[in-house]
């Protein structure tokens, strides 16, 4: 793939939206690097500490009704507290843990070449009739891939597109913003999902010592998302975007189809085959270990919902993905030996290496924050306020979802923006006897929609560098332009789903109710 290069000139939006944009744009590149970002909130939060300390601020437990103070860390005694507790924060972060243990499996899938054949023999062959919806319903389900969906799934876009006679640009602005917008919303648990319960489980706690959030909490909300999310997406690009596919065509509309991958070939084919059958023999057997009431997958009474398999679901998946992953590696040859298995595991965890670096700073602000009392103070007098102006519910939910969706813009990592705000929106929310899944599924909402308009995205640069392939002088105004009707549309279709869902009482996943 070719380098990014600084966007060419495109035709341009309103000039009233250029600018906002360029503000936007030049926000943003005020912003540190996320692990930078941390530290200055830590330093921020430090600050505050202090002052509200010394003001005597305080609120009462809501769980125990004893008076909660507001500590600062800028003293002896509180520095060497805090100090001595550095390496444990770290260490018992509740994401560090989740996210570890899966990629451990996750990384002998994707480096057997499991995931790559999977998508290439999804989204090589589809019809005109169908290719928006499959490479819509493609990228939706495509997180497990994690960042390499952009590398994987775009360019297939492109093929799946121009096989049937379509602009092979506008697939890989379907692709993109399924992968990136509509990524929250997927049917299937996914290493994310297991991040955000964990960091929402933290935040509950300051309110619940025994509160508990499960990667499961979302489930059926997220798979009708999804399905609602990708029609959406087919909506509006054969309804809108299509009415500029002629703008989109590349500069060679006359070229061959590029053959970027080869769809599997027979020995490939017959490995997913027998894999899927793997897959499956895989579930039935923890199906049927949880059967007998007394399985040491149940809990003690005999729940399932409350029990080791979903509270430990991340153990689960890091096996599952270890085990197709190496069936189909065995059976294609990419696993030659037993050693290469945790060579792929290495390689895995080097993949996410920046991720565990931001994870060090973020573990640290997560800690001061609940220790400094700071988040039960805010989450305390911020309910107390939302309760006495009377707002409506579903107002207030709009009234967060537009929030979060605009800090979106700048702080584009789905799981940053979340450690920043589940320490206040969590704890607050459930003062207002609002449960931890729903205000995770009103994250999701704003998360998701926004993601695919902000050029401070990275993966929103490697895409106009992807485009800039068929189309040198499309630049970051063509991406937007495509991007913005949808990403709108999204989020207003998205926002009505979970009304309609609150309204009517919907579990919002196993054990999980809406309110």
């Amino acid at each position: 793939m070719a380098a990014v290069d600084a966007p060419a000139a495109a035709p341009a939006p309103p000039h009233g939206f250029m600018r906002f944009l360029g503000g936007i744009e030049r926000a943003g590149n005020r912003l540190p690097h996320p692990f930078w970002l941390f530290w200055v909130l830590f330093a921020v939060t430090a600050v505050a500490s202090w002052g509200m300390a010394e003001g005597s601020l305080g609120v009462a437990d809501p769980g125990t009704g004893k008076h909660v103070a507001v500590r600062t860390v800028l003293t002896v005694n509180g520095a060497r507290e805090f100090l001595s507790s550095v390496e444990q924060n770290f260490v018992t972060f509740g994401p560090l843990g989740t996210v570890t243990i899966v990629m451990l499996g996750v990384a002998v899938a994707e480096r057997t070449g499991l995931f790559e054949a999977l998508a290439v023999k999804s989204l090589s062959r589809v019809s005109a009739k169908y290719v928006v919806l499959a490479v819509a319903l493609a990228g939706a389900l495509s997180k497990f891939l994690s960042d390499s969906a952009y590398i994987i799934l775009i360019p297939l876009g492109a093929i799946a597109f121009q096989t049937v006679g379509r602009s092979p640009v506008l697939g890989m602005i379907v692709a993109f913003v399924s992968i990136n917008a509509a990524g929250d919303a997927n049917p299937l648990i996914a290493p994310g999902d297991a991040a955000f319960a964990a960091m929402a489980t933290e935040a509950a706690q300051t309110v619940s010592p025994h509160a508990s959030v499960r990667p499961t909490d979302n489930m059926y909300f997220t798979t009708v998302s999804a399905i609602v999310l990708a029609l959406v997406i087919t909506y509006v690009t054969e309804k809108v975007l299509a009415r500029r596919e002629h703008t989109l065509l590349p500069d060679d509309a006359e070229a061959a189809v590029e053959s970027a991958r080869p769809a599997p070939g027979p020995r490939e084919v017959r490995a997913l085959k027998l894999t899927g059958l793997a897959a499956l023999a895989y579930w039935g057997l923890v199906t049927l270990a949880v059967l007998p009431r007394n399985s040491p997958l149940r809990a003690p009474d005999g729940a399932i919902v409350e029990s080791p398999l979903f509270d430990n679901i991340a153990v689960f998946l890091a096996l599952f993905f270890l085990v197709i992953g190496f069936v189909y590696g065995r059976l294609t040859g990419a696993i030659g030996s037993n050693h290469d298995v945790p060579a792929f595991m290495a390689d895995g965890l080097r993949s996410i290496a920046p991720l565990l670096v931001i994870f060090f700073a973020v573990s640290q602000f997560v800690a001061l924050f609940k220790w400094t009392n700071i988040g039960t103070y805010v989450a305390v007098r911020g309910a107390d306020v939302i309760r006495d102006a009377g707002a409506p519910t579903l107002v207030l939910f709009a009234l967060l979802i537009a929030a979060v969706a605009c800090m979106n813009l700048l702080i584009t990592s789905g799981q940053a923006l979340w450690a920043l705000v589940a320490p206040v929106l969590v704890p607050m929310l459930m003062l207002l006897h609002i449960s931890p899944a729903t205000t995770m599924a009103l994250y999701r909402i704003a998360d998701s929609c926004t993601n695919s308009i902000t050029p401070m995205s990275t993966t929103f640069m490697l895409t106009v560098g992807f485009i800039q392939t068929r189309k040198k002088r499309a630049g970051i105004g063509t991406l937007v332009s495509c991007t913005l009707p949808v990403a709108l549309s999204m989020l207003v279709v998205w926002t009505v789903l979970f009304f309609v869902w609150w309204l009517l009482g919907i579990p919002l996943g196993p054990g999980a109710p809406v309110r």
